[in-house]
């Protein structure tokens, strides 16, 4: 995944990335790293995504944090176009994928 990620000239989350990987890195017992988001641009939408939220359950079942993941790159889609959504879970990628958006492997 890093190879990956590192491939990209922009990354971009929803900000809730931060609060999964610390709370990760606390489970683990391992020292928080804050480069590790440092050079994520974080999407923080200024309006309720119902629509997108709708989009991806049409596409298929995600639970909370996943299905808010998925909308927030639905949302930065329409606003910048091409997107690839990373993930690393089967279910959120083939939902994404159902939904429009880019998942490689």
């Amino acid at each position: 995944m890093r190879s990956r990620l590192e491939s990209y000239d922009r990354l971009y989350s929803a900000n809730l990335l931060e609060a999964e990987l610390r709370a990760a890195f606390a489970r683990e017992r391992v020292a928080w790293q804050q480069d590790l988001v440092r050079a994520i641009g974080w999407v923080l939408p200024a309006r309720r995504l119902t629509g997108e939220i709708a989009q991806v359950l049409e596409a298929g079942y995600l639970r909370g944090a996943d299905l808010w993941h998925v909308s927030c790159a639905l949302h930065l889609y329409t606003a910048i176009g091409e997107l690839d959504f990373l993930t690393l879970d089967d279910s959120q990628r083939e939902v994404a994928a159902a939904a429009g958006l880019g998942t490689p492997l």
